[in-house]
C-alpha cells in the first residue's frame, strides 16, 4: 500500500484509538491489535484479509499501519471488500470511522510483567458475577436449564445454557493455553435431579467469577462478547467470531523477550511451586471434606430437632378424654399435653435456628473453600498441560535435531554426494528455526506459570477468610440454638405457674435441652 496517510484525512477517532493501544510506545502490539480488530465485529475471514492487507504477522504495527487498518475495517463494515485499491483510490476529505464499541480495555499494562502484585481483594473488585435459574424450562421433551447471567462490570444481564458454557471453556482454552482456566461441572442429560442442577448453577457461577476476575482473561474481547452478546444461539455464533483468533503466544508483545522474564532456575522453581501447591490442595480438600459434614450435621440436628417438636405437637393434640378408671381423678397427662404444646415450639425453634446454621455454613464455608480449590485444581492441570504439551513439543523437536545430525555425520563419513547433504542442511535449519520457536513458546509458558502461580497465592487469602468466618459461623450457632425462646411472649415463669403440675416436667426438659446444647459443643 503506498497511499500515505497524512493527519488531515485521518479522524481523531483514529489518534485515539493508536493513543490508547500504543500507551508509551510508538507502535501497537499485535495483542492489542486483534482487540480491535475483534470489537469491530466482522466476519473472521473478513478479520483475516484486513491481517494480511497491513502485513500484522510481521509484528508490531506502526501508527501508519494500524490507520489504514482501522479504513479498512471501517468499510468492511459499510459492505466493501477490503481490498489494497479501497485506499489507493481513496479521495475524501477523511477517512471513514469504524464502529468498535468499548474501548476501555485497548490500554496496555503498566508495572513489571512478571510481577502480578493482586491481593485477593483487588481480584474481587475486578466484577461480581451473579447467576440464577430461569423459572421457565424450554423443550418439548428435553428440560433445558437456561440461566440468567448477571455482570456489575459489563453492567448488562443475558440469558445463557449450559452450552454456552462449553463454548465459551473451548475458546478460552484455545486462545489461553498457558493460563488458569478452570473445569467446568460435568453435563448429564438424564437424571438431572433439582439437588444436581442447583449444584451445577453454583460451580457455574464459580467457573464464571473465576473467569471475569482473571487479570488476563478479562480484558479479551472474548469474555465480553459471552456477557453482552444477546442474540440467538450463542454457542454457534461465538465459535463463528472467535474460532480463528490466534492464541496469546501468537499476538502477545511478550513472547519474543519471554526468555528474559522467566526467574532464576525455571525447571527448579517450576518443582518447588507445582509441590507446594499440590501439598495445599490436598490440606484445602480435606479441609473443605470436614466443612461438608459439619454442614450435614447440622442439617440432621435441625431434622432431629423438627422431628422431636412435631412428635411432641402429636402428643399434645391427642384428641382423647381422659376417663376416671385411666386417670383415677388425677390430670396429670392434661396439663403434661399443655406442656407438651410450649415444648413442641422450643424443638421448632431449635430445629430453624439449626438451619440456618447449616446454611451459613454451607454458603460462607464450603462455597468458598470449592473456589479456592476450582484455583488449585487448574493449577494442577495447567502444570499438566505445561508438560504434555509446549515440553513435549520441545523435546520432540530435539530428537528430530539430533536424529539429523545423526544422519549428515553418517553421510559425511560414507561419502555421500553434495545434493543429500545439502538437503540434509536444508531440513536441519528448518528443524532449527522450529525449535526457537518452541523454545520461545516453553519460556512464555512458564511465565505465564509464574504470573498464574502468583495469582495462586493470591486466592490462597480466602482460606484465612474461611477459617475465621468458620469459627465465627459456630460461635453464633451454637450461641443462638443455646438461646432461649419465648413462645407467644409468655415468660417461663408465668408457664410453669399457669400448669402447676407441668411445672417440674417443663423444668425438666429444659434441663434435657441444655444438656443437649452442651454436649453438641
Amino acid at each position: 500500500m503506498a497511499t500515505d496517510l497524512t493527519f488531515g484525512s485521518v479522524p481523531a477517532y483514529y489518534r485515539e484509538i493508536f493513543d490508547m493501544c500504543a500507551g508509551r510506545s510508538s507502535v501497537v502490539s499485535k495483542e492489542s491489535f486483534t482487540k480491535v480488530l475483534v470489537k469491530s465485529g466482522l466476519p473472521a475471514q473478513t478479520l483475516s484479509t484486513v491481517w494480511d492487507l497491513v502485513d500484522a504477522k510481521q509484528g508490531s504495527l506502526s501508527r501508519g499501519c494500524l490507520y489504514k487498518a482501522l479504513a479498512l475495517v471501517a468499510w468492511a463494515q459499510q459492505g466493501k471488500q477490503p481490498t489494497a485499491k479501497l485506499l489507493e483510490n481513496f479521495s475524501g476529505a477523511a477517512l471513514p470511522c469504524p464502529e468498535l464499541g468499548d474501548l476501555s480495555d485497548l490500554a496496555p499494562p503498566d508495572g513489571d510483567p512478571a510481577h502480578l502484585g493482586l491481593r485477593y481483594s483487588d481480584i474481587c473488585q475486578a466484577d461480581c458475577i451473579e447467576l440464577d435459574l430461569v423459572p421457565e424450562k424450554k423443550g418439548l421433551f428435553l428440560k433445558h436449564v437456561e440461566y440468567q447471567v448477571c455482570s456489575k462490570r459489563f453492567k448488562c444481564e443475558v440469558r445463557r445454557r449450559y452450552n454456552d458454557f462449553v463454548a465459551l471453556h473451548e475458546l478460552l482454552l484455545g486462545r489461553f493455553p498457558y493460563r488458569l482456566i478452570p473445569k467446568l461441572p460435568p453435563k448429564r442429560m438424564v437424571g438431572m435431579t433439582s439437588h444436581f442442577i442447583e449444584e451445577r448453577r453454583k460451580s457455574l457461577r464459580r467457573w464464571l467469577t473465576l473467569v471475569a476476575r482473571h487479570p488476563q482473561l478479562s480484558r479479551d474481547p472474548l469474555l465480553q462478547f459471552f456477557f453482552t452478546y444477546n442474540g440467538p444461539d450463542l454457542q454457534h455464533k461465538i465459535r463463528e467470531v472467535f474460532r480463528r483468533v490466534p492464541d496469546e503466544f501468537t499476538t502477545s508483545e511478550l513472547a519474543a523477550r519471554a526468555k528474559e522474564l522467566v526467574p532464576g532456575d525455571t525447571h527448579m522453581e517450576f518443582a518447588n511451586s507445582r509441590d507446594q501447591i499440590r501439598i495445599i490442595l490436598n490440606g484445602v480438600s480435606r479441609l473443605k471434606q470436614i466443612a461438608d459434614v459439619l454442614a450435614q450435621r447440622s442439617h440432621g440436628y435441625a431434622a432431629d430437632m423438627a422431628e422431636l417438636g412435631s412428635q411432641l405437637a402429636s402428643l399434645a393434640t391427642e384428641p382423647h378424654v381422659s376417663s376416671l378408671w385411666a386417670t383415677g381423678g388425677n390430670h396429670v397427662w392434661t396439663d403434661m399435653k399443655r406442656g407438651f404444646h410450649i415444648i413442641s415450639k422450643e424443638f421448632g425453634l431449635l430445629s430453624s435456628r439449626a438451619g440456618q446454621q447449616a446454611r451459613r455454613e454451607e454458603d460462607e464455608v464450603c462455597e468458598k473453600l470449592n473456589l479456592l480449590l476450582d484455583v488449585l485444581v487448574a493449577h494442577r492441570e495447567l502444570c499438566e498441560r505445561h508438560e504434555k504439551g509446549v515440553a513435549q513439543d520441545h523435546a520432540r523437536a530435539l530428537s528430530k535435531m539430533l536424529a539429523l545430525k545423526k544422519r549428515q555425520m553418517q553421510g559425511v563419513i560414507q561419502g555421500t554426494d553434495a545434493e543429500s547433504v545439502d538437503q540434509l542442511e536444508s531440513k536441519m535449519m528448518e528443524q532449527e528455526n522450529v525449535i526457537a520457536n518452541v523454545e520461545l513458546r516453553n519460556a512464555f509458558s512458564l511465565h505465564c506459570l509464574h504470573v498464574e502461580t502468583q495469582l495462586v497465592h493470591a486466592h490462597l487469602e480466602i482460606l484465612a477468610t474461611v477459617l475465621c468466618t468458620l469459627v465465627s459461623v459456630q460461635k453464633r450457632g451454637h450461641s443462638e440454638v443455646g438461646r432461649p425462646a419465648r413462645p407467644l411472649g409468655v415468660s417461663w415463669s408465668l408457664e410453669t405457674r399457669s400448669y402447676g403440675f407441668i411445672s417440674k416436667p417443663i423444668s425438666f426438659l429444659k434441663r434435657e435441652i441444655s444438656m443437649l446444647l452442651f454436649l453438641s459443643l
